[in-house]
């Protein structure tokens, strides 16, 4: 579904990306892991057109959109769901999932999608009406994951949804990311629970200053000394 060849970034003089090649297959969930600064969301960010790759190539099925603009990007199903709590503080819970609709603001099935999302997330459904600046850190992360369903993605970029949240709401929204996977929808995660990444993936890259150091099936990664070394707190 996507391919990425050789992709190489930069801000200014500094070097972000250099010769990044990953895959995320059709109805799959594959996680990029690394430190602080190594390069993940920058990845996450050409994916999406929000940084123009310097070189290399991305290939989202067989189309190649290097240099398309992000929303040419989105209507085509890949949708970002960035690090943060990027919402409409005053609009209420309603209007910022309709507001995921706006590629696709025609379609005369928008009320149904809304009821389908809120079946993941009943506690949005309960607060349909609050401002959405009122609501928990847990609960706009879960907004912001339900807003992004709202525009049928194909594809999800997820960076770092379990940011500042309690380890019980932390538990509750990758249930609810499992059971969007289960529906066949492809997911790239970015993830510091490394743990937890692992846990819910099928495949891992682990990323380094910018490049790819490591690859392989999730529970393999889990399983090698230099990722439990370096993420899992292991011997």
């Amino acid at each position: 579904m996507l391919r990425v060849e050789k992709l190489s970034a930069r801000y200014g003089a500094i070097r972000a990306l250099e010769n990044v090649s990953l895959e995320v297959p059709a109805g799959k969930i594959v996680c990029l892991l690394g430190a602080n600064g190594a390069g993940k969301t920058t990845t996450l960010n050409s994916i999406s057109g929000m940084v123009r790759a310097e070189r290399g190539r991305i290939l989202f099925e067989d189309h190649d959109i290097t240099r398309e603009p992000p929303e040419r990007i989105v209507r085509r199903g890949i949708v970002q769901v960035p690090e943060g709590r990027e919402i409409f503080p005053g609009l209420n819970v309603r209007d910022n999932l309709r507001l995921g609709t706006w590629v696709r603001r025609r379609a005369p099935d928008v009320t149904s999608d809304l009821e389908r999302v809120l079946e993941y997330f009943p506690v949005l459904r309960d607060r349909a009406a609050q401002r959405a600046g009122t609501l928990s850190g847990g609960e706009q992360q879960m907004l912001m994951l339900a807003r992004a369903l709202m525009a049928r993605p194909k594809l999800l970029l997820l960076d770092e949804p379990s940011l500042g949240l309690s380890p019980v709401l932390i538990e509750s929204l990758f249930a609810i990311i499992a059971g969007i996977h289960r529906e066949g929808l492809a997911i790239l995660l970015v993830e510091q629970n490394a743990r937890i990444a692992l846990a819910s993936s099928d495949y891992g890259y682990v990323l380094e200053n910018g490049e790819i150091k490591l690859e392989g099936p999730a529970a393999s990664l889990a399983d090698d000394p230099a990722v439990r070394r370096a993420y899992l707190g292991g011997d």
